[in-house]
């Protein structure tokens, strides 16, 4: 399933499917990349920004710019 990284969820998990082209050179230098693996840890309320988890450091983006990625999310797993 494809969402917005702004709509993921606190701990979800997925890759990187899009990003918008004007920013595309600007993420890549953050590490943010198609095909990279992304995880939300936390996510502010009220426009704040969202801090995402990619290959063991983090970063914080602008509400805004996390709206012009597109992440394909990972399935949760369900416990036995």
């Amino acid at each position: 399933m494809e969402k917005k990284l702004s709509e993921m969820e606190y701990d979800e998990r997925g890759s990187v499917k899009s990003i918008e082209d004007s920013l595309r050179d600007r993420l890549a230098g953050m590490g943010i990349r198609n095909g990279k693996n992304i995880r939300m840890i936390t996510k502010q309320p009220i426009k704040g920004p969202v801090v995402v988890e990619m290959g063991g450091s983090s970063t914080s983006l602008g509400l805004g710019i996390a709206k012009k990625i597109v992440v394909e999310v990972d399935k949760p797993t369900t416990p036995p």
